[in-house]
């Protein structure tokens, strides 16, 4: 029986991860990476890379023919291109050459679809309003999945991350070792999930995701950001976290994830930042 091959289109902090759970199932994956100086170390996490930009449709001709995609393109602020034309057209890109290659696709989105500022609790039925063009880009990205999926006949998934965080990103870390205040109103909710988490996710969101369904990634329950900094500051031996309401973010939501327990039947190895935060921490000291 001929092996299932996965391709991941962008291998940055999720799409590693993912590919090496993949590959230790005994799975062949492949992963795009713009720059031949990090295929090496993609083929160090059991990684086939391709050399593709989402952004220079030419580079695209070369991704191999595939079971099912995993499309999890981040955007790179420090590239200084408009968030719009990585999230959207980068993604027209990639599918116009995926239609006729992979049956399925995994589309990594974002929880920053939703605009609520009370701290009301959100599922996939709520109304997305997002505030920020972050937030709209992603969610016309979301569009342009559903349209292809029903136009091409490809099973589409969509799954809605809260903030990833795990070793190596830990928001506010240079802040917290600095002792500066930290921006935003410390009693609104934070929706995180850990990284290795998401990857169990995005994996069986692959294996058995609903076509067309729509999932919300989240550990089990919201934090304020008092708990998640003061954590945070703990693991790092910094001081207490200090806030300052300039600059703070209006976005102030709970986040649902009873649809991908249920359906995805996934059992988190880090259900809340209590289980999470010091773990991640004390895996860059071991690293």
């Amino acid at each position: 029986m001929p092996r299932t091959t996965t391709l991941i289109v962008g291998c940055g902090y999720l799409g590693r991860r993912v590919g090496r759970l993949l590959s230790m199932r005994g799975e062949r994956v492949f992963g795009t990476t713009r720059s031949a100086e990090r295929a090496d170390e993609l083929a160090r996490w059991g990684i086939e890379p391709v050399i593709a930009d989402v952004l220079t449709p030419g580079s695209l001709a070369g991704l191999p023919e595939a079971n099912r995609v995993l499309y999890c393109v981040g955007f790179d602020r420090s590239k200084g291109m408009p968030i719009r034309m990585v999230s959207v057209d980068g993604l027209r890109h990639a599918l116009g050459h995926l239609i006729d290659r992979a049956g399925r696709l995994v589309f990594a989105s974002s929880t920053g679809v939703y605009g609520q500022v009370d701290g009301e609790w959100v599922d996939e039925d709520s109304p997305t309003e997002p505030r920020t063009e972050s937030g709209r880009a992603t969610l016309d990205a979301e569009k342009v999945v559903r349209s292809y999926g029903a136009d091409c006949g490809l099973q589409a998934v969509i799954l809605r991350f809260s903030g990833l965080y795990g070793p190596g990103r830990i928001m506010r870390r240079e802040s917290l070792l600095k002792g500066e205040p930290i921006a935003g109103d410390p009693d609104k909710f934070l929706n995180l999930i850990h990284i290795d988490d998401a990857a169990s996710v995005a994996v069986a969101a692959l294996d058995r995701g609903r076509s067309g369904g729509l999932y919300l990634a989240s550990d089990d329950r919201p934090a304020p950001r008092r708990e998640f900094y003061g954590l945070a500051a703990e693991g790092l031996k910094a001081a207490p976290p200090r806030f300052s309401a300039t600059g703070a973010e209006d976005s102030n939501k709970r986040v649902k994830n009873a649809r991908m327990r249920a359906e995805l039947g996934v059992i988190l190895a880090y259900p809340d930042i209590r289980a999470g935060v010091l773990t991640a921490i004390d895996a860059e000291v071991g690293a």
